[in-house]
């Protein structure tokens, strides 16, 4: 960084957090982009010729919202207190092991959690450094304009999603019964389909200068598609292969996520097991023995095939939405096809 030595971990673990994922975020963004550029036959919104810097400025754009994204995972796992991401320890465990290697004074948690935090916030301003670069060199100020509204949305639904998401873990037992499904659906909806997917859309399609309908018809794609995505993340958080997803096996029931997975299990299973579901969720101590029960109890319950089922459904309901949409058939076709791709993966 030019400042300290001292600083080098920071250098070093972002980019080992960015290095890996899939680029879903940018690649919506560049295909929302030209879903509305592909329109015409290369002019701007101001009827002069695009030229590279409008392209230029999207790729910005898309390595911005990947950055926010690096910086929410970091805040992510402190809250969660998660070992790994992505096939590597953890932000907030690997400050802890800086701090031990070091025989450092004070607590190692406490300065992992410190350090991790920090962390996630010069994520934060690298993305937002991006993004303004990228706005700042459209030609166009209406689409920078609109552009940055989409952004603002999106974090502050990221944000309160993400609180909604620990309120109901902590808070699920003053909940009546029945509000428990359609609390974990707002969850998905706010935590993560407008932001996975919904938001990159109309980010990279207002910074084409897209109108109202069109904005419109990639909300409507991208809001189920997005609750989709959630819900197969969902899955692979209790039953994927630690080796694909870089989790360890069963990584959501120790954390004790309270998603849609569990609440449709907890309306299908008798009160017993139900008991015992509740008792067990949440406990950081489960074994690979207690990790397998929970698993077929999930199973047993319906509560897979029902989600499995809603997967789908979202998904037919996102793609006939781009099908009725006035978008650039080569973007139509684009994401289609990464309508299956994120919906349908192992990590």
């Amino acid at each position: 960084m030019g400042i300290a030595p001292d600083l080098d971990s920071f250098s070093l673990y972002s980019g080992d957090l960015l290095r890996g994922g899939k680029r879903f975020r940018a690649l919506f963004c560049y295909w929302g982009w030209q879903s509305v550029a592909g329109l015409d036959t290369g002019f701007d919104p101001l009827g002069e010729p695009r030229d590279e810097r409008e392209i230029d400025a999207v790729m910005t754009a898309s390595a911005g919202l990947e950055f926010f994204h690096a910086a929410a995972l970091v805040h992510d796992d402190i809250m969660d207190n998660s070992d790994t991401r992505r096939g590597l320890p953890a932000a907030h465990r690997r400050f802890e092991s800086l701090h031990r290697e070091g025989a450092w004074l004070g607590s190692p948690e406490a300065f992992g959690r410190s350090g991790a935090l920090l962390m996630g916030d010069l994520l934060l301003a690298w993305s937002d450094e991006l993004l303004s670069e990228a706005l700042d060199s459209l030609p166009s100020r209406d689409a920078a304009r609109a552009a940055r509204l989409e952004l603002n949305r999106m974090r502050t639904e990221v944000t309160v999603g993400q609180y909604l998401d620990i309120l109901e873990e902590n808070a699920w037992r003053t909940v009546d019964e029945v509000q428990l499904l359609p609390r974990a659906q707002r969850v998905i909806v706010y935590k993560s389909a407008k932001y996975s997917v919904e938001a990159p859309l109309t980010v990279g399609a207002a910074m084409a200068g897209a109108d109202r309908p069109a904005l419109e018809s990639l909300r409507h794609f991208g809001l189920p598609l997005g609750i989709a995505y959630q819900l197969r993340d969902d899955l692979l958080g209790v039953f994927g292969d630690p080796s694909v997803t870089g989790k360890p096996a069963g990584d959501d029931l120790r954390e004790g996520k309270r998603t849609v997975l569990v609440a449709t299990a907890r309306r299908a299973l008798p009160p017993g097991a139900v008991r015992l579901l509740d008792e067990l969720l949440g406990d950081p101590e489960l074994d690979d023995d207690q990790i397998s029960m929970l698993q077929a109890t999930l199973r047993d319950s319906g509560a897979v095939d029902a989600v499995e089922q809603t997967i789908t459904d979202q998904v037919e309901r996102a793609v006939h939405a781009l099908e009725r949409s006035g978008l650039a058939p080569s973007a139509r076709t684009q994401l289609t096809r990464l309508a299956e791709t994120v919906t349908r993966r192992a990590s």
